[in-house]
């Protein structure tokens, strides 16, 4: 089980004192001038990450630098529930954390994944089992939903899988920014649009990502 000893934590942060693509869909891809266009559509006039915030969440969810424990591998995500934060461990022994929402009730499942496939502008696909839990919600999405700015699925992914078997849980973008902090998805991490295309391009596919517990905080209070 992971737990918080796996960490140094303080009064700030998790930390003691934040490749290649996978293969396009073979249909529906949006051209690499559209993927430009779109992504300045959701990218803030101006934006910088440590301060721009026209979604009103809490600041603390902004990304931000932090120190990082000894041993942990760099590349690396581990996504702490209880404080809606996402590491991605860099060299040097720092890492770039970010606010993240979880998924809703008994749907977010905490475990140990491995990052196969990375998209931009991914098209998105309910599972059967969200049809049939919100038939009213996803049900016009049966047969897949286009990429864009109102896609499920935002502006970037990254797919988790365990062994060779996709989980059908994602890191993602969202088209719902405000619910950052919160508990809103069916089962995937969500980010600001414009903070996971700056994530985007270093994570590489084959690394980890960690997925704690809702009762595991690896942040102090």
């Amino acid at each position: 089980m992971l737990t918080r000893r796996h960490f140094i934590a303080t009064s700030t942060a998790l930390f003691s004192a934040p490749l290649t693509a996978a293969p396009a869909f073979a249909a529906g891809r949006p051209s690499a001038a559209q993927m430009r266009a779109w992504d300045k559509q959701v990218t803030p006039a101006g934006y910088d990450p440590a301060t721009t915030n026209p979604w009103g969440f809490h600041p603390r969810f902004l990304p931000q630098r932090v120190e990082a424990n000894d041993g942990l591998t760099v590349g690396d995500i581990h996504v702490d529930a209880v404080a809606r934060y996402l590491y991605h461990i860099e060299e040097g022994g720092t890492a770039m954390r970010y606010g993240v929402a979880i998924a809703r009730g008994n749907l977010y499942e905490p475990g140990v994944y491995t990052i196969r496939r990375k998209i931009k502008w991914p098209n998105w696909t309910p599972t059967p089992a969200m049809i049939k839990r919100d038939p009213g919600t996803y049900e016009q999405w049966a047969d897949g939903m286009p990429p864009g700015p109102r896609n499920a699925l935002g502006s970037r992914a990254l797919y988790l899988f365990q062994g060779n078997r996709d989980t059908y849980l994602r890191i993602h973008g969202t088209p719902h920014p405000r619910s950052i902090g919160g508990r809103a998805s069916s089962g995937c991490v969500r980010m600001v649009m414009a903070h996971i295309i700056d994530l985007y391009p270093n994570v590489e596919t084959g690394k980890t990502a960690h997925l704690y517990s809702t009762e595991d905080s690896v942040t102090s209070a």
